[in-house]
């Protein structure tokens, strides 16, 4: 049947001409155009709603379903999300949040893009094909985040921009992370934003830290939205100055205040929206995704119908999709039935018109499209325990280093360290930060760098997938420990894994570009969460900012303060490769050897 014969029917039925498919009865619909709570019965036809109309005025259809007094939604869409981040390959994620009620996604594939370029993308577009789950992709613009800083496993400019923003998958130009970039007119920024804006598609920004003439320009250059939210009063600002906010579920200790400030506005706006940014498989399974993050900002004091408008017809209006995020009459029949507007939970979830999900589980498993996936892009040999040592141009005496301090909210230290046979002497209270090129495009050598904020590791972390260049990151303090965890990711192609006192503690293998596993969903938040519970015994965390998540954002180039990376030590502020030794001094018997 052909989309205009599709909606022929639609009229016909809405007119009372042709019975409906489906009749929905009973329900009460939270209308978003309005904010009120309404009784209605709804009519479908194939995947369109066709009707909205007074309770037990029509009972001409194929299906009825009684609703019972339970609350019925638009199905909830994720403006902002990196699929990547949970592990697990298209499908199996669609399996999970579709149940929960999350029926459209932005997914912006730049983890995937950073390792394998292109092919990256048309892989996250391929594996999204005849899923449960719509699907919409961004072209990644940060590819690398930061270029000069690091390097990934491929570069993104204006002309793979171009490419990419011709495909019909793709709805835009993923988050604009080089900001520097943006602000100072770099010649690459600027043939991305240009592919962007002549392109006609939506512009995603990353605007961490912008305030003032800076946060001005950057919405200058075209840039529409922001999710790198730092206060209730950053986001007020970027608010009055245009942005659209994706209010992200990933960092929940900003909720509170978020949630007040835009009660206090005179009203709710259109450009207020939300997403989960990043979500590891074990919560992803048990608290949620987009479901999730709408619980907590009822609980800190939203109304529900609010929380619901921000991920349903404001996502819409941002998406510019107006055949979703309504329930009315043309719409996509895209709908989640609560029975519960205090506490959120998916009783039954209909995508494009059929039933798909009751009690937070799928009614028929989700096939995963028959592609290959990208394995095999960890391309380092063996290491060795002498690949994690720090070590300075002098046999014995004392050196100064830079180093990083602090976890999520990087500062720049220096530190005077004892240095014996060559080798750094780590101080009391640090760790070392050690990072590794892994896509086989430059042979440099392996980087290291004290950390600071940490405690003393007593173990070893190690993760293939470090935001954004997924480069080999591992964190520790012996160099026995930290080779052994590396060099069982670089034999399993990939993942994150933990040991001490020389023995393998846990390991969750992601074979599929060394960020995303085969396991089924149960099993792998399972390993997942078993790593993370262990962690405990090699770190010491502590909220909000030293949590196992900031592991994965130990190297974003891109923010402000100092990072390693595989190319070293470098100045986010700056954009600038530092070299961390100040001087060294030799002691006496050796003052032949110094710098």
């Amino acid at each position: 049947m052909t989309p205009a014969d599709l909606r022929r029917r639609a009229v016909k039925a809405a007119l009372g001409e042709t019975p409906f498919d489906l009749l929905l009865i009973n329900g009460r619909i939270v209308d978003m155009a309005t904010g009120e709570i309404r009784e209605a019965d709804v009519g479908l036809v194939g995947t369109l709603i066709a009707s909205v109309h007074p309770r037990g005025s029509r009972g001409d259809a194929a299906q009825i379903h009684d609703l019972a007094g339970n609350y019925l939604s638009p199905g909830l869409i994720d403006t902002h999300v990196h699929v990547e981040s949970s592990h697990l390959p298209p499908a199996r994620y669609a399996e999970i949040v579709v149940a929960q009620g999350t029926t459209t996604i932005f997914w912006d594939p730049h983890e995937l893009a950073n390792v394998l370029g292109i092919e990256g993308v048309r892989y996250a577009v391929d594996a999204s094909r005849n899923l449960p789950l719509r699907v919409i992709c961004a072209a990644p613009s940060s590819v690398p985040s930061t270029p000069g800083l690091e390097m990934s496993g491929a570069d993104f400019a204006g002309e793979e921009m171009e490419t990419l923003l011709s495909w019909p998958e793709v709805a835009g130009v993923a988050e604009v992370m080089d900001m520097h970039g943006v602000l100072n007119g770099s010649e690459r920024m600027l043939e991305i934003l240009n592919a962007g804006l002549e392109s006609g598609k939506l512009i995603e920004g990353h605007a961490r830290g912008l305030n003032g003439a800076g946060l001005q320009a950057y919405l200058a250059a075209g840039v529409t939205s922001d999710h790198e939210l730092t206060s209730a009063a950053d986001a007020l600002e970027k608010l009055r100055a245009g942005l659209t906010l994706e209010i992200r579920g990933s960092h929940p200790y900003l909720l509170p205040e978020i949630v007040a400030a835009l009660n206090g506005l005179p009203h709710l706006s259109s450009q207020v929206t939300v997403c989960t940014d990043d979500v590891p498989p074990d919560m992803l399974l048990a608290k949620g995704g987009i479901v999730a993050l709408l619980n907590l900002l009822i609980e800190h004091g939203m109304k529900a119908e609010d929380a619901l408008r921000l991920a349903t017809l404001n996502a819409s209006l941002r998406l510019q999709r107006p055949d979703l995020g309504l329930i009315a009459a043309g719409r996509t029949a895209d709908l989640v039935v609560f029975d519960s507007l205090e506490k959120l939970s998916a009783r039954t979830v209909y995508v494009a018109g059929k039933l798909v999900a009751e009690q937070g589980k799928m009614l028929e498993p989700v096939a995963a499209p028959s592609i290959v996936p990208p394995r095999d892009t960890v391309r380092l040999q063996p290491l060795s325990p002498n690949d994690f040592v720090l070590k300075v141009p002098v046999n014995n005496g004392r050196a100064r280093l830079r180093h990083i301090k602090g976890a999520r909210f990087t500062q720049w230290s220096e530190v005077e360290v004892e240095v014996r046979h060559g080798e750094v002497q780590i101080p009391d209270g640090f760790s070392l930060i050690w990072v590794q090129h892994r896509h086989g495009r430059h042979e440099a050598k392996p980087q290291l760098a004290l950390l600071e904020g940490w405690g003393e590791l007593r173990g070893a972390i190690a993760t293939t997938y470090s935001h954004d260049s997924h480069n080999l990151v591992v964190l520790g303090r012996d160099p026995q420990d930290m080779a052994l965890a590396a060099n069982e990711l670089i034999a399993c192609g990939g993942g994150m894994a933990l040991s001490q006192n020389e023995q393998m503690l846990a390991k969750v293998e992601m074979p599929i570009a060394g960020m995303l596993s085969d396991l089924p969903a149960a099993d792998l938040a399972q390993q997942f969460a078993q790593l993370r519970d262990l962690s405990n015994k090699v770190a010491d965390w502590e909220p909000p900012y030293r949590v196992f998540k900031a592991i994965e954002g130990t190297c974003l180039a891109c923010n402000a303060g100092p990072h390693l990376t595989d190319l070293g030590l470098t100045d986010g502020s700056t954009r600038q490769i530092v070299d961390p030794l100040i001087e060294c001094h030799a002691h006496p018997a050796d003052a032949h050897t110094t710098h």
